[in-house]
């Protein structure tokens, strides 16, 4: 195949922080395979602050701006072959090159209180737009192909037949990090990486803790709402619910590195980066029986009935007697998921893209 001008539409890049989009994109932007020549696409010029500087770049509209089923005209200017998009909304009508879109997951459909930090006009649209398969169909089949994050809604595509496009899997991945130490400590503690929305059920991991004992305690490494606060911490005792209320990154793994496991009680998820990145530094995980940690996690998880808060004690305790092994094998099963390899995926769909849409 010839060499190909190839946008990277990085306009959901947070700045400042990462959000799980954000990492893919940029997790992917990183480790492109470099026979083709790519242009980064954002909306505001500080999101080049997470981006490889090496790759130039065009400006576009937000992709929350009216315009956006529009773009397209202002991308064809670029003169690219093709466009790579982390989400599935990028306006497709009348372009003149190769998309791929991507659809990370279902999981709004099931559970449809869209992100907080969103205004009042898009929560509004996001719940409409989940009350049917229907738009989803429509922004799907308006690219030549999609990519997705995962197996599981790999699979879920094809049940719902949300799209007649191919489709990819190209894996969340998480960056690399030091293992922990092989003398360090290992504290009984768990630890909690995620939102509080109610889906996360994070109320039955502090539910445990009374059932696990005295001495444990469950770290809440994000920004937590006093509402949210409050309610946790009656469910466990006094000071055993510790909140870092939105730590950094060298927190998280600091406290990560040293801790029994990795836990989380979520009824549904998209992918789970946190599984990633504690079974990365050796540190097992505990969570919920649901089919997208079966994937991550395989053998190395120990998994519990997330109604339950005697299920995720007994699932602590198993793990602590096959600790050091399943710390190993943790190490061995993120492996799986590496940019490189997911960036090199993403490639391969984007010239199935172009040659689909030339033949």
């Amino acid at each position: 195949m010839k060499r190909l001008r190839i946008g990277i539409d990085c306009r959901y890049v947070r700045i400042g922080r990462h959000d799980g989009i954000s990492r893919f994109t940029a997790g992917i932007a990183a480790h492109l395979p470099d026979r083709h020549d790519y242009t980064l696409l954002v909306h505001d010029e500080r999101q080049l602050e997470s981006l490889p500087s090496h790759l130039p770049h065009a400006v576009l509209p937000a992709p929350t701006d009216a315009g956006e089923p529009l773009v397209a005209r202002r991308v064809n200017r670029l003169g690219l072959d093709a466009v790579f998009s982390p989400m599935q909304t990028m306006g497709s009508r009348g372009r003149d090159y190769a998309l791929v879109l991507t659809l990370h997951d279902l999981i709004y459909y099931r559970n449809r209180t869209p992100p907080r930090e969103f205004s009042w006009p898009i929560r509004l649209g996001w719940r409409a737009f989940h009350l049917s398969w229907a738009p989803q169909r429509f922004l799907l089949n308006g690219a030549d192909g999609i990519v997705t994050v995962s197996e599981t809604t790999a699979s879920l595509i094809e049940q719902h037949h949300l799209t007649k496009r191919p489709v990819t899997v190209a894996y969340n991945a998480a960056d690399p990090a030091a293992p922990r130490p092989a003398d360090g400590p290992r504290e009984r503690s768990l630890v909690y990486m995620g939102s509080f929305m109610p889906y996360k059920n994070v109320e039955t991991l502090a539910a445990a803790l009374p059932l696990l004992g005295a001495d444990w305690t469950l770290h809440c490494m994000s920004r937590v709402s006093d509402t949210d606060r409050a309610r946790l911490t009656r469910l466990a005792p006094a000071g055993s619910v510790v909140f870092h209320d939105g730590a950094s990154d060298e927190e998280y793994l600091s406290v990560l590195r040293s801790a029994t496991a990795l836990a989380t009680a979520s009824y549904d998820e998209g992918f789970g980066i946190p599984l990633v990145e504690a079974m990365g530094v050796g540190t097992p995980v505990v969570v919920s029986d649901i089919p997208i940690f079966r994937e991550i996690g395989g053998t190395a998880a120990e998994y519990f009935d997330p109604s339950s808060p005697a299920a995720v004690a007994a699932a602590v305790r198993r793990l602590e007697d096959r600790w050091d092994a399943a710390s190993a094998e943790s190490i061995r099963r993120a492996g799986r998921f590496r940019w490189a390899d997911s960036a090199e995926q993403v490639v391969r769909a984007v010239e199935r893209a172009v040659t689909d849409r030339s033949s």
